[in-house]
């Protein structure tokens, strides 16, 4: 049985640790969890090349919108920010202390593979690249979005594959030789994390919506499949945790760390880390899930409101335009009577020869001429200024 060491940079940690042949980094302490570093050329120069080009494409955005007639606005800040925060957890997964001691404990290997699996591709996802590519280059765009909308596309893109994939990927990788394989070669290394990171960007992508998609599920079937996803987690935790033999076993006898938990201790610690750590950092996930619901929620009932308006708007143009119908309908139906039946007409309306001054004055001489309409509204003017009798002598006079 190991005897215990004291922690820290202790002379006799350091010498046993030299007699023993192990060549890793020093004990792991709360200081060093920020500060330890190591450098993982082939990651970095992957961050290096993908930040580049998303700033390149949203340098080259802001041209094309500042240009007359183009449709490319400005990018949205919050895009960039989430596209950095994906590459820098990508950095610190990589090749900061997780990085660092990944190959000593297990416990740190396991925050490693949450960290690639699914909280580096969620805020990648986040930050839409793939939009970003379609707005700055039109025509490789249209290419582009044809290809994720094809046949193949919706096929490999299936919600039951992709939540698979990311749950079988990590189950895999440790109940295999893939676990130790990726200490002895670079090689393995680099195509592990991009194992890890291409599922859970592919599940992220289709569940969000905010990349164009091959095909777009409601959120009842994304609410499940987070729920499968959970689900996984937990399992693969709790199958490690239940693992009565140690993952890697020679590996680590191998590498006789000389500080720290114990191999077993390690394991139970990196199956919590799994199970908790993964649900936990599912959270976000959810929150931008439920994000994205409000907006399309608003989104929708914005769309339905105009419709509504617009069939009130119709309703009402068809009410008026009966209205003016019917107006116009009643103002042509006295002239229509009239033309069939001439004789009612007659004997109804008084003739103009009765309607006449001069024809009332002969009926009754003594009566004085009636006024016409015109006196009748000024009632200061004598009635004989505006009689017809009366129009042309005044005229001559």
């Amino acid at each position: 049985m190991r005897a215990p060491f004291p922690p820290g940079d202790s002379v006799a940690v350091m010498a046993h640790a030299l007699a023993s042949g192990y060549h890793g980094p020093p004990p792991l302490t709360v200081a060093r969890g920020f500060t330890q570093w190591t450098l993982d050329p082939w990651m970095l120069a992957l961050v290096l090349l993908l930040g580049a080009a998303y700033l390149a494409g949203v340098y080259r955005g802001r041209g094309r919108g500042s240009r007359p007639g183009a449709t490319t606005g400005r990018w949205p800040v919050t895009r960039v920010v989430n596209f950095g925060l994906g590459l820098a957890i990508v950095v610190i997964a990589t090749m900061g202390s997780f990085g660092a001691y990944a190959g000593v404990l297990f416990f740190m290997r396991s925050f490693q593979t949450i960290l690639l699996l699914m909280l580096a591709p969620l805020f990648l996802a986040l930050g839409r690249p793939m939009t970003l590519f379609i707005e700055v280059f039109p025509r490789a765009g249209q290419r582009l979005e044809r290809a994720v909308r094809s046949r193949v596309a919706r096929w490999l893109t299936f919600p039951a594959i992709t939540t698979l994939s990311l749950v079988a990927v990590p189950f895999v990788m440790y109940f295999t030789g893939w676990y130790t394989a990726v200490f002895h070669s670079v090689a393995v290394r680099e195509l592990t994390f991009l194992a890890l990171m291409l599922p859970g960007y592919v599940f992220f992508w289709t569940l969000l919506r905010v990349d164009p998609v091959p095909k777009i599920y409601s959120y009842g079937v994304s609410l499940w499949i987070t729920a499968f996803e959970v689900v996984g987690d937990a399992f693969l935790g709790l199958a490690v945790l239940a693992d009565t033999n140690l993952i890697g076993a020679g590996y680590y006898h191998a590498l006789a760390r000389p500080w720290g938990l114990s191999p077993h201790t390690d394991q139970i610690v990196g199956g919590g880390t799994l199970w908790i750590f993964g649900d936990l950092v599912g959270l976000p996930f959810l929150v931008a899930q439920l994000i994205q619901f409000i907006r399309e929620d608003e989104a929708e009932a914005a769309v339905v409101d105009a419709e509504l308006d617009a069939r009130e708007a119709a309703r009402d143009a068809a009410r008026a335009a009966r209205k003016a119908a019917a107006i116009a309908a009643e103002g042509r139906r006295p002239a229509k009577a009239a033309a069939a039946n001439p004789a009612a007409s007659d004997r109804s309306a008084p003739s103009a020869t009765d309607a006449t001054p001069d024809s009332a004055q002969k009926k009754n001489p003594d009566a004085p001429p009636a006024p016409d309409d015109a006196a009748g509204d000024d009632p200061e003017r004598p009635w004989w200024e505006t009689d017809p009798r009366f129009q042309e002598r005044f005229r001559q006079l």
